[in-house]
């Protein structure tokens, strides 16, 4: 567990524009303060995707305040989680770190309909997750 003695989740995407941000923006709003969330791009984009920010939006989850990252080796090394969505070969690893690759449809150059059922598939992961980090009680 990272120094704030809650777990710690880094997303990764390639462009940190879309699904990184919609699991970032699920997970800080469904956990609250019981896990710390990062999320960051092996190649970072401009800005967020608007029809990401749009359906983020159909949920009540603003994540326009957000701009993509780039990775770094430090963001990996402060997780104790770190999911990747796509980045391939671009994310670094660490020994003991809990990795998993979440194959997902990338929401870029897609319509609402399609990026909808991504994010709605990002939520149930996320909800799933959450369950595997905070015991149940707290």
């Amino acid at each position: 567990m990272t120094e704030t003695n809650r777990p710690s989740v880094l997303f990764v995407c390639v462009h940190n524009a879309g699904r990184s941000q919609m699991a970032a923006g699920f997970l800080t709003h469904l956990a609250g303060d019981e896990i710390d969330v990062r999320s960051a791009g092996s190649m970072p984009g401009n800005q967020i995707n608007p029809v990401a920010v749009e359906a983020m939006n159909e949920v009540g989850i603003d994540i326009t305040g957000e701009q993509p990252k780039k990775l770094t080796d430090d963001a990996v090394a402060a997780s104790d989680v770190v999911i990747t969505m796509g980045c391939g070969d671009e994310c670094p690893y660490f020994p003991g770190k809990r990795y998993e690759d979440w194959v997902l449809v990338d929401p870029a150059g897609q319509g609402i309909e399609t990026v909808r059922e991504v994010r709605d598939d990002i939520r149930a992961r996320i909800e799933a997750l959450i369950d595997s980090l905070v015991p149940a009680g707290q």
